[in-house]
C-alpha cells in the first residue's frame, strides 16, 4: 500500500506511516479545534519536506488571512508558491449561486478545482470546508446529494485529499451532515476541551490505525501530536 506522509509531527505514527495514496479523508471538529491549521500544515509539509505540490481550496476564508495564518507559524510559503508547490484558491460560491442550480454549481466548482490540480500537478488537495457547500441548498436531501457527489468526484482527481467539516464538537459527531463520514476513506476527529486538545482517527482505509485518543498541541511551528500519550475517551 503506497502512502503519503502528512508531515505533521507525530501523526503518521498513528496511521502506519501515512495516508493511503488517493484517499479522501475528512478532518472534522468543532470551532477552534485546529481543522484549518491541520489542513494547511498537510499542504505546507508536503511541499517543503517532500516536494509534493498541493492545492488549498477555501470556500469560506480570505486568501490573505490564510497566508497570514501560515506565516504566523514561520512557514515560508512565498518561495513554495513561486515554485508552484503551493497554491491557495478562493472558490467564490456566491457568484456561482446567482446564476446556476445546485447541480450546475457543483459541476462548475469541480471543473475549477480539476483545472487547478492539473495546472500545478497537485498530489495533495484540501477543501476547507465542505460545510460551506450546504449554504443555499433547497433541502436537506439536496444538500446530502450535493455533498455525496462532490466528495466522490474529488476522488477522480488522483490527489490525496483532506476535506474539513465543522461539527458541533460532540464526541460522536464526525461530520456536519451525516453523509461525509460515510463517503470518505478516512475520518480524523479533532477535539478541544480547554485546556486539552486531542485527535482521534475514527477510520482510515486499509490501515491498522491507532484506536486511542491522543493529545496534541498547537505550537509556534504548528500542530505537534504526541502518539505515545493517550487521553481517556470520557475526558473529551
Amino acid at each position: 500500500m503506497d502512502r503519503i506522509r502528512s508531515g505533521i509531527p507525530g501523526f503518521d505514527e498513528l496511521i502506519e506511516g501515512g495516508i493511503p495514496v488517493g484517499s479522501s479523508v475528512l478532518v472534522s471538529g468543532g470551532s477552534g479545534t485546529g481543522k484549518t491549521i491541520f489542513c494547511l500544515q498537510y499542504i505546507y509539509e508536503g511541499a517543503k519536506q517532500f516536494m509534493e505540490p498541493g492545492l488549498f481550496v477555501t470556500l469560506e476564508g480570505n486568501i490573505k488571512n490564510i497566508g497570514w495564518n501560515m506565516q504566523s507559524f514561520n512557514w515560508d510559503i512565498g518561495k513554495l508558491q513561486e515554485k508552484n508547490l503551493i497554491k491557495i484558491y478562493k472558490l467564490n460560491l456566491d457568484i456561482l449561486r446567482r446564476h446556476t442550480t445546485a447541480e450546475e454549481q457543483i459541476e462548475k466548482e469541480l471543473e475549477v478545482i480539476a483545472s487547478m490540480v492539473k495546472q500545478i500537478k497537485a498530489k495533495r488537495l484540501v477543501v476547507d470546508s465542505t460545510t460551506a457547500l450546504s449554504v443555499g441548498t433547497e433541502s436537506r436531501g439536496t444538500m446530502r446529494s450535493t455533498l455525496y457527489h462532490f466528495t466522490n468526484a474529488l476522488k477522480e482527481l488522483d490527489c490525496t485529499t483532506l476535506l474539513s467539516s465543522e461539527t458541533r464538537g460532540r464526541r460522536n459527531d464526525f461530520s456536519a451532515f451525516g453523509v461525509e463520514e460515510f463517503v470518505a476513506d478516512g475520518v480524523i476527529a479533532l477535539y478541544f476541551s480547554p485546556p486539552n486538545r486531542s485527535v482521534f482517527v475514527r477510520k482510515m482505509r486499509a490501515t491498522n490505525h491507532s484506536k486511542n485518543v491522543h493529545p496534541f498541541e498547537i505550537t509556534s511551528k504548528g500542530i505537534q501530536i504526541n502518539p505515545r500519550d493517550k487521553i481517556m475517551w470520557e475526558a473529551i
